[in-house]
């Protein structure tokens, strides 16, 4: 067998393509950073990232899932065999834009797919890899819905990367249940009549305020935020509507949903305090928490040290976001890991974050995420053993911890 066909120079020629491919990663990174699309809008992304991975060889599938944005582009290998994923997002923030770094995310996934496709043609592996386009993760639990359509029934294992302050490969998630709040009350001149008004807003004020009081009983990891989505029509209006949106996370599914059930208290304390009524909504789609894989997550830093692009020690300074792709995780083994694209302690959901996610660090983390992401997933189907063990961990049957 030449050095080419190892394994390791198989890996090394899909890195010498990302390296060619560098330019284009950055530009398309760029067009997708300057055009920010919310989620299940992102058409131009979605155009963009798919003309990409055709142009280079990959077997591009549109709208799958039946999300108009979705796609899945498959490179191919030498038989049957197992799937593994890589995932890409793209949808951007209202108001801040490519404040969580998405673009990196989607030119990184798309790069290593296109990467595959044409340094190799064909995979020397039995199996497939995919990248699978999952859109809407900031708010429309996109990669839930591609699961309940069946996009990932086949799928053996997935993984994707994430711009930070930081390279780490792994980071605990949170939770999450979101919320609404809804608050009846009845509407009279706040002036001349205030006396026969039943003001909705208060009770949403109310309302902070309870939950305020509740976050001195809560676990230091768990968080409950909201904002008020609508206050009322005009000052000289007693409102006789309000309401407001609230995001409740925790380290595990059943900690969200206790943390739904003192909020639901809270909300009907509320309502009795002010004379409203009140409604309580919560969102059927449940954000559940990382589960690790220790097999997977040590390949990928493996591959993080061939390409001499190294984790960081934790700076001890942030607490844990969330994602859909803990719902991933919880279905098949799966990782997270996260590339530095920012100077230590830059917030993401920042300004500052988003004029990262376009500078020459994003591009040094566009070019590291898109190798380990494709050397990663090549180590999975060239060692079906790894991937074995990665399943067995998944099934609690053995393997790393």
């Amino acid at each position: 067998m030449s050095a080419a066909a190892t394994p390791e120079g198989v890996k090394l020629a899909v890195a010498a393509a990302v390296d060619r491919l560098a330019d284009e990663l950055e530009q398309l990174s760029h067009r997708i950073h300057d055009t920010p699309e919310l989620c299940f809008k992102e058409a131009q992304a979605h155009a963009w990232l798919t003309e990409l991975l055709e142009k280079h060889g990959a077997r591009v599938e549109r709208g799958v899932g039946g999300l108009p944005t979705a796609f899945r582009a498959t490179i191919a290998g030498a038989g049957a065999g197992p799937t593994v994923a890589i995932l890409a997002e793209y949808d951007a923030l209202p108001g801040i834009g490519h404040a969580c770094g998405h673009n990196v995310i989607a030119a990184a996934g798309a790069g290593a797919g296109a990467a595959l496709a044409r340094a190799l043609g064909a995979l020397p592996y039995a199996g497939r890899i995919q990248v699978i386009g999952t859109p809407a993760e900031e708010g429309g639990a996109g990669k839930v819905r591609l699961m309940e359509a069946g996009v990932f029934r086949d799928v053996d294992a997935a993984m994707m990367i994430h711009g930070r302050c930081g390279t780490q490969v792994w980071r605990p998630s949170l939770g999450i249940i979101k919320v609404k709040a809804e608050f009846f009350g009845q509407a009279a001149h706040a002036s001349s009549w205030p006396w026969r008004g039943v003001n909705a807003l208060n009770a949403v004020i109310q309302l902070f305020l309870a939950l305020d009081m509740l976050r001195q009983q809560l676990r230091p990891d768990s968080r409950v935020h909201g904002i008020i989505s609508n206050g009322g029509a005009q000052p000289n209006i007693i409102p006789e509507y309000a309401s407001a949106e609230f995001y409740l996370r925790a380290l595990t599914t059943e900690e969200c949903r206790e943390l739904l059930r003192r909020f639901q208290a809270c909300a009907e304390g509320s309502a009795r305090a002010t004379g409203c009524r009140v409604t309580v909504t919560p969102d059927p789609i449940v954000h559940e928490p990382l589960r690790p894989n220790a097999t997977i997550a040590a390949l990928f830093a493996r591959n993080l040290e061939l390409i001499d692009f190294p984790e960081d020690p934790d700076d001890g300074q942030a607490g844990y976001g969330s994602t859909d792709c803990g719902n991933v995780s919880q279905a098949l083994p799966t990782i997270h890991p996260y590339i530095r694209i920012s100077p230590d302690g830059v917030p993401a959901h920042s300004r500052e974050f988003a004029e990262w996610a376009r500078s020459p660090m994003a591009r040094a983390g566009i070019r590291a995420g898109a190798k380990a992401l494709a050397m990663t997933a090549l180590d999975l189907l060239a060692a079906p053993d790894a991937l074995r063990e990665a399943k067995e961990e998944f099934s609690g049957k053995g393997g790393a911890r």
